[in-house]
């Protein structure tokens, strides 16, 4: 009888649960590595955009690397936080460490230590040149970190993740847009 009773109240808490708590994805450990990893991605982007402060003299330029620099900065803070709300590991500032993949590789679109350097040794045109097609490669980097997370065995499920990874792919994709057309008007 008890036990009966007991299965009882279970079904009723489980019936009277909301339908979304219920079937509600969960993060995965694809996930975890995603926001992990797109954080250094995303913090060698802001390493980029303050060259251009004393590299270029182009309006275009610093109104491009402002908004990667603004947009960059608030995902890395939501990113963070995500992480913290699920209770895992989080990349301190600054830190470089997690731009390899293992083995020597460097996650997708991730500059080397000799293009950074080309790019800090550059100046005027040729910098906002350099600039341009080193952030496409880094941008198609962060789409390709994007349909790798959606390709893993249940990531980018848990709805937050989902439109967050979303967003990432889309802004990402319009910015090249934007850096190939500026790209193109160059001499």
């Amino acid at each position: 009888m008890r036990r009966a009773l007991r299965l009882a109240l279970t079904l009723v808490a489980v019936a009277t649960a909301p339908a979304a708590a219920q079937q509600r994805p969960m993060h995965t450990a694809a996930d975890v590595a995603f926001m992990t990893g797109m954080i250094a991605h995303h913090q060698q982007a802001l390493v980029m955009v303050e060259m251009v402060t004393d590299r270029t003299t182009s309006r275009d330029i610093r109104l491009l690397a402002l908004r990667i620099e603004l947009s960059q900065t608030d995902e890395i803070n939501l990113m963070k936080s995500w992480l913290r709300a699920r209770r895992q590991p989080v990349p301190g500032d600054g830190e470089h460490a997690g731009h390899e993949m293992g083995a020597g590789h460097l996650m997708p679109g991730m500059l080397t230590d000799d293009e950074l350097a080309r790019l800090r040794a550059a100046r005027g045109a040729d910098f906002d040149k350099l600039f341009l097609q080193m952030m496409i490669k880094h941008h198609e980097g962060a789409i390709t970190m994007v349909a790798d997370l959606f390709a893993s065995e249940g990531g980018g499920q848990e709805p937050e993740m989902y439109a967050f990874a979303s967003e990432v792919d889309g802004d990402q994709q319009m910015e090249i847009t934007r850096m190939r057309r500026l790209l193109a008007e160059r001499p």
